[in-house]
């Protein structure tokens, strides 16, 4: 919880400055939401592992600091984890990892064009729900598991590097790829590589103005 209020109060404190540096500037503020493609960094403990599908979605505050930069500090709820397959005593089993984060994003814009932007930033988040579903491929037998969050890492950082197009004055697609920084495991043991988050999003965002 204490990460958590950190991170909103580094999203109000860049909306505080950036009001400061540029008050004559209009702010506008808006919701977005689409779709993750996320995966988790390779564990050599898992024959296959592949991509899962989420969803992200929140609350955004875009603050021209100049000409052609701006400041955008977002708070999403986003879907991570990944899928994969692995074998046990001959028989074959599928697994899915769902991590839920409250993400809190501080992405820098340029505008490249009128209505096109490149952006990059570093992306906090707080994991708020851990669970596994696993499927027997012989049986169909699946299983899901009890909330584990607090058995992983549930502050985790990473960097964006992204883009988006706006339709219109208010609608727009955007697009963004964040690398984790951070292990999910809270006790790595000693010689393992670390596995991090990462997540490809795509999705619409609509300004209020």
């Amino acid at each position: 919880m204490k990460k958590l209020i950190l991170g909103l109060a580094v999203t109000a404190g860049t909306l505080a400055f950036a009001q400061q540096t540029n008050s004559s500037s209009p702010v506008a503020f808006g919701v977005k939401g689409g779709m993750n493609v996320s995966s988790l960094s390779k564990d050599n403990g898992l024959d296959d592992q592949k991509s899962k599908i989420g969803f992200n979605a929140g609350v955004f505050a875009n603050i021209p600091v100049a000409t052609s930069f701006s400041i955008q500090p977002e708070v999403l709820y986003s879907q991570y984890g990944n899928k994969s397959d692995y074998t046990l005593a001959g028989t074959k089993y599928s697994a899915s990892t769902k991590l839920d984060y409250i993400t809190v994003p501080v992405m820098f814009q340029y505008n490249a064009l009128p209505n096109l932007y490149l952006e990059a930033g570093p992306e906090f988040g707080f994991m708020v729900s851990a669970k596994n579903k696993y499927k027997n491929e012989s049986s169909g037998q699946s299983s899901t598991t009890d909330n584990f969050k607090d058995n992983l890492n549930t502050f985790n950082f990473g960097i964006g590097l992204g883009a988006g197009y706006y339709f219109t004055p208010n609608l727009g697609i955007t697009a963004r790829y964040v690398a984790g920084l951070t292990d999910i495991a809270k006790d790595r043991p000693s010689g393992s590589d670390a596995v991090k988050n990462n997540v490809f999003q795509v999705g619409l965002a609509y300004k209020f103005k």
